[in-house]
């Protein structure tokens, strides 16, 4: 136990210093928090230069509450709660496995430094995206996990920063699922990922901006606005009422597995879910949702 406790010591002061560093610009060019500022304030001049919804104001319904959400749901929420659950859920893991005289080094299938490096990062986005897509799904289909997933899609404007409106709860699961299949590959660079993020970030902002893009043929592999909002669609048929358009960064996934949907033009949709007229409208209310849930 008293391994656990130094792990989740260590787990806050590591990050603590690591933020200190992101905020007074000691860490190299991989800065989340000013590459977040930066990918964001570009995606907002796109909005504002070519907005797909005219009548949609630049500052936007929520869009004070969705901006605090991204700093929260990106930096602090990592400070509160979640390295120091990473870092102590993967040590038990690992504690499991030695006593099954294992290690992670028994499931990996290669060593990505063994390949060259734009191939080792190409594995690693299409695993995490593929994976993360199945997760989202999982958040539809699944009750108690819909009532989490239910925060994201309180959003009834789209804009970039609802990218990053979402319940503390979604990324404990998507790490959760998301740590096997990325161990068993190993052998990353923390740089080198952070090319990877940083694309999932400018792509998630665009699927979520004010924004008419599809990128001609290039929609059927890379997620878009046109596609995503209907993801967002208040309304829609019985046979897809679990939702559709689930990809995260590539819309590929969808179209293979066959929940694509983009039926027409979505600009003037209902966006929301069924009864979301009760549903929480401030932050903490949204963050103990559905524990105060009537």
């Amino acid at each position: 136990m008293e391994k656990y406790i130094d792990i989740i010591k260590n787990s806050y002061s590591g990050y603590w210093n690591y933020l200190k560093n992101e905020l007074l610009f000691q860490n190299n060019w991989d800065n989340y928090f000013y590459g977040l500022i930066a990918i964001s304030i570009i995606v907002w001049l796109l909005e504002i230069a070519f907005p797909w919804r005219k009548n949609q104001a630049v500052f936007r319904k929520d869009f004070w509450l969705d901006t605090f959400y991204m700093f929260f749901n990106f930096f602090l929420l990592n400070l509160i709660v979640l390295i120091a659950l990473s870092n102590s859920a993967a040590e038990f893991f690992n504690d499991i496995l030695g006593v099954l005289g294992l290690s992670i080094s028994n499931f990996q299938l290669f060593d990505v430094d063994n390949l060259p490096k734009w191939l080792g990062l190409f594995i690693f986005f299409l695993v995490s995206d593929f994976v993360q897509w199945n997760t989202h799904r999982l958040l539809h289909r699944f009750p108690i996990l819909w009532n989490f997933h239910k925060v994201h899609h309180s959003v009834k404007e789209m804009g970039f920063a609802a990218h990053l409106r979402y319940h503390w709860m979604e990324p404990i699961v998507y790490k959760s699922l998301l740590y096997i299949p990325i161990a068993i590959i190993g052998g990353f660079d923390a740089q080198d990922v952070a090319i990877v993020y940083f694309f999932a970030i400018v792509i998630g902002h665009l699927n979520h901006a004010n924004l008419g893009w599809d990128y001609g043929k290039l929609k059927y592999i890379f997620n878009n606005p046109k596609m995503h909002i209907w993801h967002h669609a208040k309304e829609l048929p019985r046979h897809v009422r679990f939702g559709v358009n689930y990809g995260l960064t590539l819309s590929i996934w969808d179209y293979i597995f066959k929940t694509n949907y983009v039926p027409h033009s979505g600009r003037d949709i209902e966006l929301g879910f069924e009864g979301d007229e009760q549903f929480p409208k401030d932050f903490i209310s949204q963050e103990l949702y559905p524990l105060n849930k009537k």
